[in-house]
């Protein structure tokens, strides 16, 4: 049987980390619909952000985007989070949408250019010292579109160049984060297009860099519960980048597409003690058509379901129709957690760390809907467009 109380102090720990640009208008290639209210700077954003965490207790931290969160002094940005009941989370760099990087950042034949794109990283490294941020957060755009346009093995060499200057800059407790993505914008080779290869330019490096498993990043039928397995055993799976996908890169709400297949991944995080550990739970999401602010509150309580479900897991069970070969039996201990109604339980624990039971409702009357649409008139928006 599993120990109830055990889940709900388990739940009560969980941190997901809500990324700035989710605040700001952001879509697709094809359209990006602005939406009032939304935030016209870095600070406007975490006093979002400081509402989310205010109704699910669980999102205590704020991933930037530079050079769309660049500001004048982080120092000062730091101070407005934590005023707000926030820290600042990830940093995450930015080297696909200059011009020179059409042909790629660290990975371009250019050496110019090549330099160009590790100065960014190490100045996204001193704002991580000045925020007090522990992670390092890339991916990169770079690879090719057509056979012969570059040497496949040069540009994992300029890779591993590049990535091991930035990581020697790396300060005590700070960490790089290397993401993968199977392809876009790049499609004849993408120079970080899996975890393998993320995987050996991670261990190339040490232990400070670790892996980021976005789970929109995968071809279609990929078992990426098997990768996160694999990635825990060998202590290298840094954090997540948690978004819905239908057929690629689909950026939606966590949970959306594929509640099962979230259970079956945090499952795995329980599994293999990622769960207690130094694993990142990040959000990587857009919201194009939903208002932002109770699409971000859904996401984290999608992660906190999916989460509940995993811990409800009777493992002692689960390991005794295992290994006596109970093909059945296995399935249906897991099929019994994932079919739990885990809401009135997530009620409990919100009650319990004196939060409304409901965060959507909670949200609601709070008036912080109206009230940025409001007050936030004139100036330009903050976003990224399409």
């Amino acid at each position: 049987m599993t120990d109830l109380a055990a889940v709900k102090a388990a739940l009560k720990t969980q941190a997901v980390e809500t990324p700035s640009w989710a605040y700001g208008n952001s879509g697709t290639r094809f359209k990006v619909f602005a939406q009032a209210g939304v935030p016209r700077d870095p600070f406007e954003k975490l006093d979002d952000a400081a509402q989310v965490h205010a109704v699910t207790g669980v999102a205590p931290t704020v991933a930037l985007h530079i050079p769309w969160d660049r500001v004048d002094d982080y120092g000062a940005l730091a101070k407005h989070a934590e005023e707000r009941g926030l820290k600042l989370g990830a940093i995450n760099s930015n080297t696909f949408q200059d011009d020179d990087y059409k042909l790629g950042s660290i990975c371009h034949p250019d050496p110019a250019v090549r330099r160009k794109a590790v100065g960014h990283l190490l100045e996204c490294v001193d704002i991580m010292d000045a925020t007090g941020s522990r992670d390092l957060k890339l991916w990169f755009a770079d690879g090719t579109n057509y056979p012969g346009q570059d040497d496949i093995r040069s540009r994992q060499d300029r890779l591993a160049e590049g990535l091991a200057e930035v990581y020697e800059r790396l300060g005590e407790g700070q960490r790089m984060l290397l993401e993968y993505k199977l392809f876009e914008p790049a499609f004849y080779t993408t120079d970080v297009p899996d975890w393998g290869t993320a995987y050996a330019h991670c261990l190339r490096l040490g232990e400070k860099a670790q892996v980021v498993v976005d789970t929109g990043h995968h071809a279609p039928g990929t078992n990426i519960e098997f990768i996160v397995a694999t990635l825990l055993r060998e202590g290298k799976l840094g954090g997540f980048d948690f978004n819905s996908r239908f057929y690629a890169d689909d950026d939606l709400m966590v949970g959306a597409a594929d509640p099962f297949q979230l259970f079956r991944i945090m499952y795995e995080v329980v599994r293999g003690g990622g769960f207690t550990s130094e694993v990142a739970f990040m959000l990587d999401q857009c919201h194009n058509i939903e208002a932002k602010i109770p699409a971000i509150v859904r996401s984290v309580m999608n992660v906190q379901e999916a989460t509940a479900k995993a811990l409800l897991v009777d493992r002692v069970a689960l390991a005794d129709a295992q290994a006596s070969g109970d093909v059945l039996g296995a399935n249906a201990v897991l099929m019994d957690a994932f079919n739990t109604d885990v809401r009135p339980l997530l009620r409990e624990v919100r009650e319990e760390m004196g939060l409304d039971p409901e965060p959507f409702a909670a949200y609601a009357r709070s008036g912080w809907a109206e009230r940025i649409v409001a007050e936030r008139v004139g100036g330009e928006q903050a976003g990224w467009g399409a």
